[in-house]
């Protein structure tokens, strides 16, 4: 069996980030940036007020109270044609360009009008106080967003100062998902006996929405070859094919063979791992297809695993979610054997603030219930010894950005 470590490196060594596409900024949130946004334009274009109150030279306020004549008003928007002399000053108000000869700006609160005239009482001669310089929040040419970046209401609004009333952004990946077995149903149809309700199709392409792709639900094959088939033709156009089910060796497991039968090559179908055995990853043609489990628990954690990285690689995303950090653990564990444990876990703080990882007492990979109350995976190497209440363990957080599964 491939470790996990392994399977994750060819998986993504299949993909390569998709081609970039124009949307308006109003449409970039949450888009993958496919290349940089630079300014421009400097900002401010000019030295501003920062502050209401009146542009003065710094070396006539040294003594206070000081006396001023006022000589005009300048607004935002509007440009002063007087210039400030010796003894002279103009209102001003916030973000409105420094008139010539003003250097420093005194807030309103700290002088008294008295017509044409205002008294400073008290203030700083600080050269330049309160005045925004030109470029101040950044300069023509400069970087302000990296490409590979998610974009966020932040940035949304740093590129729409930088003049950008668009972007290049990467195209967002297509994936179909194909839910295989006989005894699925779809939500609010009628059950037989033996069938189940079928979630991983739809958990799945939630998972895929939340990470920045394109789901395309493929429905449920039945457990024919014919079937089957027939609902492979459907991923044409996609960039990655996801499969759930079937994945494993047993007499109605078809979906390798089916695979198999359209010139797919699967490059491997095991990975050491708990939960999440059953997963395959191969090439049908140009067409990428990933297998993941069917017990709803396996297909989530795989997909956590492996689905997403894909999805970012597909992106050009530079930083990723899927990051693990470590907790103490709230009880003991026992030696794990050669396969690498994901447990399901709850997380809280100590007394101390630290993390404290406590897995649920049943890990049964079906369960989504567990998996749904879960803030974190524990993950315990292969051979893993015996592990202490209080030791530190690495955790994998299911409850940040798309990873809240």
């Amino acid at each position: 069996m491939l470790s996990v470590a392994d399977a994750t490196r060819s998986i993504l060594a299949a993909f390569q980030p998709l081609a970039g596409e124009v949307v308006g900024i109003d449409r970039a949130l949450g888009r993958v940036l496919a290349l940089p946004v630079t300014a421009r334009l400097n900002q401010p274009p000019a030295a501003v007020s920062a502050m209401d109150g009146y542009a003065v030279r710094a070396v006539d306020i040294t003594r206070l109270p000081a006396r001023l004549a006022v000589i005009g008003t300048v607004a935002a928007g509007t440009v002063s044609t007087g210039s400030v002399q010796p003894g002279q000053s103009m209102r001003i108000f916030t973000g409105a360009i420094l008139p010539d000869g003003a250097d420093s700006i005194v807030i309103q609160e700290n002088c008294d009008r008295d017509g044409d005239v205002v008294v400073v009482r008290e203030g700083s001669n600080t050269l330049g106080q309160h005045v925004r310089a030109a470029g101040n929040d950044f300069r023509l040419g400069e970087i302000g967003i990296d490409a590979g970046r998610l974009l966020t209401a932040r940035d949304i609004a740093l590129a729409a100062a930088m003049n950008w009333p668009s972007v290049t952004v990467t195209r967002r990946p297509r994936v179909a998902i194909l839910s295989t077995g006989d005894e699925l149903q779809h939500p609010g149809e009628p059950l037989g006996p033996a069938q189940i309700v079928a979630s991983n199709g739809i958990g799945l392409a939630a998972l895929v929405t939340a990470c920045g792709g394109d789901a395309i639900n493929l429905g449920i094959a039945r457990d024919t070859m014919a079937d089957l088939d027939r609902a492979l033709d459907g991923a044409q156009g996609a960039d990655l094919l996801v499969t759930t089910g079937g994945a494993s060796v047993g007499e109605l497991d078809l979906i390798q063979q089916a695979l198999k039968d359209k010139g797919a090559e699967l490059d491997f179908w095991k990975i050491a791992m708990r939960p999440g055995k059953p997963v395959m990853f191969g090439e049908l043609g140009a067409l990428p297809v990933l297998g993941l489990p069917g017990n709803p628990v396996s297909a989530l954690v795989t997909a956590t695993l492996f689905l997403r990285p894909v999805i970012d690689r597909l992106l050009g995303r530079v930083t990723s979610e899927t990051g693990s950090i470590t907790a103490k653990l709230g009880v003991a564990l026992k030696a794990n054997d050669q396969r690498q444990d994901y447990l399901r876990a709850t997380v809280s703080r100590g007394a101390d603030g630290s993390l404290i990882a406590s897995p649920f007492p049943k890990q049964d990979s079906a369960m989504l219930s567990l998996i749904a109350q879960a803030d974190a995976l524990i993950i315990r190497p292969p051979h893993a010894p015996a592990a202490s209440a209080g030791e530190l363990t690495e955790i994998m957080p299911l409850n940040s950005g798309c990873l809240s599964i």
